[in-house]
């Protein structure tokens, strides 16, 4: 265990922050920019997407796709990650995840146009695909496809299961009197009643969920923010200047590093969204839209409201209830900053949160290990085995401490993306592709009056870039 805490040092020190990065630059400047160039488009594509395809009933629409992607998306990152990196690299390391954000718009993009290239149909009419499926498919690398899913299944199917059932768990037991093991058995039901509906109820479920915790969530960011009016000012200048000047020690709280601020920033800027981890592609993959670059656009929009949105009303929450140099980190920090802004309702406003977006974490979770262990064994029972067994990963991770498992998690999380970046990098002709066909379509939309439509039935191959 010791070996795997040094190489994660390694990894998740600069060697990972650093491809992403790069990575988030390479997709925007060949991309043009497209975090930027239809920002404004998202949201029309989001009015779309909720609306549907005319051939789409019965499966997945666009909005319960990303619905069902951001509920994997926030969970600890949204909460406990934003506090922690706070308490590590102070206020510029906010600034560090915005800018992680940006960079991370394109590279999503990237992976959901891809996720909707190279999928397959399920028996039932619905879809799947993600990383796996793309490089198998658009790379013809059947060895990274294994290497991946076997490092997703392990790392995410398993692992972060466990550590998603514990912090439910923890939040549960902290305001109520109940056992782990009842907080565990409450979980397990709830789960058991979405999982074994298949992908079409999860997405249902995040319909509802997803929105409704979003705006939640963000009206009591918006009412501390009114709250504090006066102190926006400065907190924004701390941010700013804590990401390139640093923040000298003052009142016993001790300074941060502009080196802190841009490791710690940049780390849970990354842990918050998942872009370049190939899971959210996993949930995009699922969707039926008329082209690629609608699910694009809405895994775009995804990023921007997990790490923009979310995250930023966690971190203006601290910041203004002054709680910084309080000594506590992750979400007992998250719980203080609440508490101290809206009184005792607060902690019970954290635990919420806390519990419905570790919920449709869960959730997302276990899916994500499922169509991976697909790619391995096509048999539907290995499947109902696996639920199965996530159930009872459910009962262990709520009464066990899940301390260790954080390292096995962040050790193959690394490569995951290791693998996903160079699947994205060498398939990046083909989303370059696509979003010349759908800007060609929309810049014709305004004499045929025809949204965008791709020809799913075709499969793309190197003669389409000819």
């Amino acid at each position: 265990m010791e070996t795997i805490r040094a190489m994660n040092n390694v990894f998740w020190g600069w060697l990972v922050a650093g491809i992403l990065l790069l990575t988030g630059i390479f997709f925007t400047l060949r991309l043009h920019f497209p975090q930027f160039r239809y920002f404004t488009r998202l949201f029309g594509n989001l009015a779309c997407s909720m609306k549907g395809n005319e051939k789409s009933e019965g499966n997945v629409s666009g909005f319960g796709a990303l619905c069902a992607a951001v509920g994997g998306q926030v969970g600890t990152g949204s909460l406990v990650g934003v506090a922690t990196a706070l308490a590590s690299g102070g206020p510029g390391a906010i600034f560090w995840m915005w800018v992680t954000a940006v960079l991370g718009m394109p590279i999503s993009f990237a992976e959901a146009v891809l996720a909707q290239l190279f999928r397959e149909k399920n028996p039932d009419g619905t879809y799947r695909g993600g990383p796996a499926y793309y490089m198998e498919k658009g790379l013809h690398s059947k060895v990274l496809s294994i290497l991946y899913s076997i490092s997703l299944l392990v790392g995410i199917g398993f692992f972060y299961c466990m550590i998603q059932s514990n912090s439910i768990s923890v939040a549960l037991t902290g305001v109520a009197p109940v056992s782990p093991l009842a907080a565990g058995i409450l979980l397990l039901i709830l789960v058991s009643l979405v999982i074994f509906g298949g992908i079409k109820r999860l997405s249902e479920v995040a319909s509802y969920i997803v929105p409704f915790m979003a705006l939640g969530y963000r009206l009591m960011a918006i009412w501390v923010m009114v709250v504090h009016a006066s102190m926006l000012p400065e907190m924004l200048r701390q941010i700013i200047t804590g990401a390139f000047s640093g923040q000298a020690a003052a009142g016993g709280v001790a300074g941060y590093s502009v080196q802190q601020a841009f490791r710690y920033g940049v780390a849970r800027g990354l842990f918050s969204n998942d872009a370049g981890n190939g899971t959210a592609p996993t949930m995009h993959a699922t969707a039926v839209v008329p082209h690629p670059v609608n699910q694009g656009f809405a895994a775009m929009l995804g990023t921007f409201i997990t790490t923009i949105i979310i995250c930023s009303c966690t971190a203006f929450c601290i910041l203004l209830s002054n709680q910084l140099g309080s000594g506590e980190t992750g979400i007992a920090l998250t719980q203080l900053a609440f508490e101290s802004n809206l009184g005792s309702i607060g902690r019970w406003v954290v635990f919420l949160a806390m519990f419905l977006f570790g919920f449709t974490t869960l959730l997302a979770d276990i899916y994500y290990g499922e169509v991976n262990l697909m790619i391995l064994v096509k048999k539907p029972q290995v499947v109902m085995a696996y639920r199965v067994l996530c159930c009872a990963i459910i009962i262990v991770g709520a009464v066990a401490p899940v301390t260790m498992v954080w390292d096995l998690v962040d050790f193959d999380s690394a490569f995951m993306v290791f693998f996903n970046v160079i699947a994205l990098l060498r398939l990046s002709k083909y989303v370059v592709l696509a979003l010349k066909d759908y800007a060609g379509q929309w810049n014709a939309k305004k004499e045929t009056g025809v949204r965008p439509v791709w020809d799913f039935t075709h499969q793309v191959d190197e003669e389409d870039l000819d």
